[in-house]
C-alpha cells in the first residue's frame, strides 16, 4: 500500500513540473513577442539628440557683458605687476582695449545725429578709451566700464568742439543748447509732439530769444561755402541767389540830373551834346551833321557845359 502513494505522489510531482514548464514556455514566447515588437518600434522611431553637458552653450549679451568685465578684471590683475612698455604688458593693455571697444561704439552711438563719419568718432573714443586704461586703479573698486564712460564721452564732445565745428559759439550758448536739447526730448515725450519756444523756455526758465539763440547755435558747425549748389533742389549756388550792389546804381542819380540839366539848355545844343555823348560822333562828324563849321562846335560844347556847371546844384 505505501508503493502505490509514493508512485502516485511521484506521477502528481511529474504532471506538476510539466504544467510549470509549459507556462514558462507560452510566458517566455509572449514576452519575447512583446520585446521584438518593442524593438521594433524603437528602431522605427526617430533619433533624438540629447545636448551634451560639455557643449557650449550660445551667448547672449548678458552673458557676453558678464564674460568681458570679467576679462577685463583678469586683465588688470595681470597688468599692474607688469612693467610699463614692456612686451607682455603691451600685449596685455591690447587685449585691455580690444576687449573693450564695444563700451566705444555704445558712447559713440550717442553722437549718430551729428553727421559725422562714425568711424572717426570711434577713433577718438578709441583714444579716450587708451587713457582710461592708462589711469585705471584696479584697487580702488571701482567698475572699469563705470570709470572709463566719463573718459571716452568727454574725448568725444572735445573733438566735436575743437575740431568739427569751424563756427565757434560762446560756451554759454553751447551748454545751454544741451539743455534745451534734452527740455525737447522730455516735452515730446511727455506731450506726444514737438514742443513749442514757449513750453522750452518755460521749462528751462529762459527767454525765448534764448532758445532761438540757443538752436540756431547748435546748428552752427560748418560754414556753408557761398558758391556750393543746393543739394537735392537743383538751385545755383547761395551766392547767385544773394542781392549785390549794381555798380549803374550810382549813375541813376547822375543820369536824372544831367536830364534835368538838359532840359534848360537850347534845342541845338541839346543835339549836339546827344551826338557827341550818346551817339558817339566826333566834332567833325557832328559839324558835317549840322553844317557848320568844325570850330563853331567846339565852342558850343564848351558854353554848354559851362551852363551845365553852373545850374548843377550838387557841385554848387
Amino acid at each position: 500500500m505505501p508503493p502505490q502513494i509514493e508512485s502516485r505522489s511521484n506521477d502528481d510531482r511529474s504532471d506538476t513540473r510539466d504544467d510549470d514548464d509549459r507556462s514558462d514556455a507560452q510566458a517566455g514566447t509572449r514576452t519575447g513577442t512583446r520585446t521584438d515588437a518593442q524593438s521594433n518600434d524603437q528602431t522605427d522611431a526617430p533619433l533624438v539628440e540629447t545636448p551634451s553637458e560639455n557643449e557650449p552653450r550660445p551667448s547672449t549679451p548678458g552673458t557676453r557683458g558678464a564674460d568681458t568685465r570679467a576679462l577685463t578684471q583678469l586683465l588688470f590683475s595681470q597688468i599692474k605687476d607688469l612693467e610699463r612698455g614692456s612686451p607682455e604688458h603691451t600685449r596685455v593693455r591690447s587685449a585691455l582695449i580690444e576687449a573693450n571697444l564695444p563700451l566705444v561704439r555704445y558712447a559713440a552711438a550717442r553722437f549718430r545725429s551729428r553727421n559725422e563719419p562714425m568711424e572717426d568718432v570711434v577713433q577718438v573714443g578709441t583714444i579716450g578709451l587708451i587713457n582710461a586704461i592708462d589711469r585705471f586703479d584696479p584697487d580702488r573698486g571701482v567698475q572699469f566700464p563705470t570709470f572709463a564712460m566719463p573718459t571716452v564721452v568727454g574725448e568725444i564732445k572735445r573733438y566735436f568742439r575743437d575740431n568739427v565745428r569751424t563756427v565757434h559759439v560762446p560756451r554759454r550758448l553751447h551748454e545751454l543748447w544741451v539743455q534745451v536739447t534734452g527740455a525737447t526730448e522730455d516735452l515730446t515725450t511727455a506731450h506726444g509732439r514737438s514742443p513749442t519756444t514757449t513750453e522750452i523756455a518755460a521749462r528751462l526758465k529762459i527767454s525765448e530769444e534764448e532758445v532761438l539763440a540757443c538752436i540756431e547755435a547748435g546748428r552752427s558747425y560748418h560754414a556753408t561755402s557761398l558758391e556750393a549748389a543746393q543739394e537735392g533742389d537743383g538751385l545755383p549756388g547761395l551766392l547767385d541767389r544773394l542781392g549785390y550792389e549794381d555798380p549803374a546804381l550810382a549813375g541813376v542819380e547822375h543820369r536824372d540830373l544831367v536830364r534835368h540839366l538838359l532840359v534848360q539848355l537850347p534845342e541845338r545844343e541839346q543835339r549836339i551834346l546827344m551826338l557827341r555823348y550818346y551817339n558817339n560822333l566826333t566834332q567833325s562828324q557832328i559839324s558835317q551833321e549840322l553844317g557848320v563849321s568844325q570850330m563853331h562846335v567846339s565852342r558850343l560844347l564848351a558854353r554848354s557845359f559851362a551852363r551845365l556847371r553852373s545850374a548843377n546844384r550838387i557841385e554848387a
